[in-house]
């Protein structure tokens, strides 16, 4: 019986021992403190978020939306911010890590879920495509050309910039002319 609750006693105290100095992270919590530090010797890339077409088509806006809660004064989502460029990284995974860290919504299809084989950026910041006229939704660009393929299949190098942009006409009020032949797919 002694042996019995030695035993308990001996695996309560290795179980409390493990709980204690083990830190228990939501999702969240685990982005916001597990982003890499950049050192001199990181390669990185820099990711922007803007919206600034949505304010020059604010009649258009879904009515729900209007407010700086969605759509910032100035158009900034996410300021120029530098993360470190992992082995592999797609602009998609640049993306999907800068929102989590900011807490900033998004919503996309998986690249198995649509005809081109790349994911989709449907939302961010609740700004959907459609959200602001039919013509309207999330692109990016790379040192200032929109790629012509998804998000998920182009890899960034060292130094590159991404910036997404909400446009309001296809990509023409963005500066994106190569969209302008897909209308009517």
């Amino acid at each position: 019986m002694k042996k019995d609750i030695l035993a308990i006693f001996a695996i309560v105290l290795i179980i409390a021992v493990i709980i204690n100095g083990t830190e228990i992270q939501s999702v969240e919590e685990y982005y916001l403190t597990h982003i890499d530090d950049i050192t001199p010797e990181s390669e990185t890339v820099t990711i922007s978020i803007r919206c600034d077409a949505v304010l020059d088509n604010y009649d258009d806006l879904d009515e729900n939306l209007r407010s700086e809660e969605f759509v910032p004064p100035d158009g900034e989502i996410l300021p120029p911010t530098e993360y470190v460029l992992r082995d592999g990284d797609s602009v998609f995974d640049i993306l999907d890590r800068a929102v989590r860290h900011d807490r900033i919504q998004m919503e996309y299809q998986g690249a198995d879920k649509n005809k081109f084989g790349s994911v989709y950026i449907q939302g961010i910041n609740y700004l959907y495509e459609f959200s602001c006229g039919p013509l309207s939704g999330w692109l990016y660009k790379v040192n200032g050309q929109f790629p012509n393929y998804g998000c998920s299949e182009y890899e960034p190098k060292d130094g590159d910039v991404i910036e997404w942009v909400y446009t309001c006409d296809l990509g023409k009020d963005a500066g994106c002319g190569w969209l302008q032949g897909r209308q009517g797919e």
